[in-house]
């Protein structure tokens, strides 16, 4: 790595002193409802080569304390303390002066690739204009450059990918695009902020092997923002919690992970759940399904197509069989792209089957129609994933839950108000939310309104597709143990869509596990998740992470053994295209 030199401050040894460091950092912003307190009087560094995590959950001051380092707050924060990124003091600099340390001297990679990609510039110019805005390389050098830059970081046809645009990527390829980015410019430091959160397992444990042969290659100092303690496990050297604004507790990724010491630091810990540790994690398990249970949900044989102008149909869904008894929870699993989400649209009749069959309590849900089919869905309830997008942000919480109701002409006036209230109580929120907007709760609350609304009916079905994957632990944990206990006082059966393996651990009775549409596992789920015999399914749980940092390198070493056995290679950095 290129040092760097500044005359005008005490002489910076890029060896001994910190690429990053924060000083009594104190960050407060002015609202309409006055000043909020967001950062109070924080001490963090970071070494060369070092990965810090700072984990928390939302509104902690994660985010916040990281864009303060590349100053990117906006003009409403009042900013305390002092910013080093290695000898540059981020206060005292002028926007010219901000320019040339970002990308230049900190890097940032964002949770959400496409949101740090511009949609309609080609891969490889994205790439070459940082480094051109920051001198390091011009014209056709800068271009083999960034080709560079794409192998190292692990993306096959590398010359080809640079002229394509980031819709065309899958999300794992365009995060390494975005660890390429950061990199072109040689930076001492790197913020990734939630940079796995939005990946599946299997791609997330890709880019976390790159990450720490990066660290481990270039000497380049990581702060690791993030609220998946398996993540932390797996990367992190040092750990710092932060609650309300303040770090509450500090040390070795050992010393945290494995003996905590705040309350806040164990609740946290407690609330992840624990692939391996089976039912009972969130404090109750779902009653055992009865031998005599009938089906409440038969699927044969199933197919979905998209239509492709010019193109063969592309089949989403490729002849699926998966039956839910009455009263059991089913998981079923998989990447992104397996098939599972488009398998929960088809069974409520959002997307058209190509062909196959569905019976749903006993009823043909492909070719029921009018009278009959308003009383089948009667008797289906669904969570989508994203509770802000699903629930109707004019509508006050009251009408949300009522609205099914109103819809299916159950109950009025008195009767309707008092069943509503009863279900908020059910989803443990206060009746006050009755009358308040969903904009105006957090993200747990929104989902304990759309369970709610979901339940309004009473249905012997419940799907449930990826509901708690957008939330906190903490928060995560808390739905999951009020879901079970509600699955165990209404009896309703659930097919449960997720792509994470702890979570279908710690409620669901049987896996089915997908890839590329078809079903290539399913079983009860001790027998898929503690003995799989598939070697997708294998992949999958190689590469869940878990949240003890010793459990966890054993784990990460056994994975890389499973694709040295079957001829995978570990996605590391290749150092030998970035000396070009």
């Amino acid at each position: 790595m290129t040092p760097h030199t500044n005359t005008n401050t005490p002489a910076y040894n890029a060896e001994t002193d910190p690429v990053l460091k924060f000083s009594q950092l104190d960050v407060n912003f002015k609202t309409e409802f006055g000043r909020v307190h967001a950062v109070k009087g924080l001490d963090l560094q970071v070494m060369p080569g070092e990965v810090v995590a700072l984990v928390g959950e939302s509104g902690s001051g994660k985010s916040v304390t990281a864009t303060t380092a590349l100053g990117l707050l906006p003009k409403t924060a009042r900013i305390g303390g002092q910013t080093l990124v290695a000898d540059k003091i981020i206060n005292e600099l002028s926007e010219r002066g901000l320019r040339s340390v970002r990308g230049n001297r900190v890097a940032m990679v964002f949770q959400e690739p496409m949101t740090a990609l511009n949609p309609v510039i080609r891969i490889g110019e994205q790439l070459t204009e940082a480094m051109e805005v920051h001198g390091i390389a011009h014209g056709r050098e800068a271009w083999d450059r960034a080709v560079g830059l794409l192998e190292a970081v692990g993306i096959p046809a590398a010359r080809r990918r640079a002229r394509e645009f980031p819709h065309e990527l899958s999300g794992g390829m365009r995060q390494r695009v975005v660890i390429a980015m950061a990199l072109a410019c040689d930076p001492e430091v790197i913020i990734a902020d939630e940079p796995t959160t939005a990946l599946d397992v299997t791609v997330q444990a890709d880019i976390l092997d790159l990450l720490r042969s990066l660290k481990d290659q270039l000497n380049t100092g990581i702060l690791l923002i993030t609220h998946n303690m398996g993540v932390v496990a797996d990367m992190a050297d040092r750990v710092a919690v932060m609650f309300k604004g303040e770090i509450v507790e500090r040390g070795t990724v050992e010393e945290v992970l494995l003996n905590p010491q705040h309350p806040y630091t164990r609740r946290l810990l407690d609330a992840v759940p624990h692939l391996g540790a089976g039912h009972g994690q969130f404090g109750t398990s779902p009653l055992p399904v009865a031998a005599d249970a009938g089906m409440a949900l038969e699927v044969k044989d199933l197919v979905v197509e998209y239509k492709r102008e010019g193109k063969k149909p592309f089949r989403a869904v490729d002849g699926v069989s998966i039956d839910v008894r009455r009263g059991e929870i089913v998981g079923l699993v998989g990447e992104s792209g397996s098939g599972k989400s488009t398998i929960g649209r088809a069974l409520l009749g959002l997307i058209p089957s190509t062909s196959g069959e569905v019976r749903v309590l006993g009823t043909d849900a492909l070719s029921v129609r009018g009278k009959g089919g308003n009383e089948l869905r009667k008797r289906i309830g669904v969570i989508f994933q994203d509770p802000a997008a699903s629930l109707n942000p004019r509508l006050p919480v009251g009408d949300v839950i009522a609205e099914p109701m109103s819809v299916h002409k159950v109950a009025r006036g008195k009767e309707r108000e008092k069943k509503v209230l009863d279900l908020l109580e059910a989803v443990q929120l206060p009746r006050s939310a009755y009358n308040r907007y969903p904009h105006e709760l957090s993200g747990g609350q929104r989902q304990r309104v759309s369970i709610a609304r979901a339940l309004s009916l009473q249905p012997d079905l419940l799907i449930a597709d990826e509901p708690t994957s957008a939330l906190d632990v903490s928060v995560q944990a808390s739905v999951l143990e009020m879901l079970i206990g509600l699955q165990r006082e209404f009896g309703f059966a659930c097919l449960f869509i997720s792509h994470d393996l702890a979570v279908i651990d710690s409620l669901a009775h049987r896996v089915v596990v997908m890839q590329y549409g078809k079903v290539v596992e399913r079983g009860n789920r001790d027998q898929v998740l503690m003995n799989p015999q598939e070697e997708y399914t294998k992949r999958l749980l190689a590469a869940a992470p878990v949240p003890n940092p010793i459990e966890q390198k054993r784990r990460r070493d056994e994975r890389h053994a499973l694709l040295a056995s079957l001829g995978d290679e570990i996605v590391t950095l290749d150092t030998r295209e970035l000396s070009m």
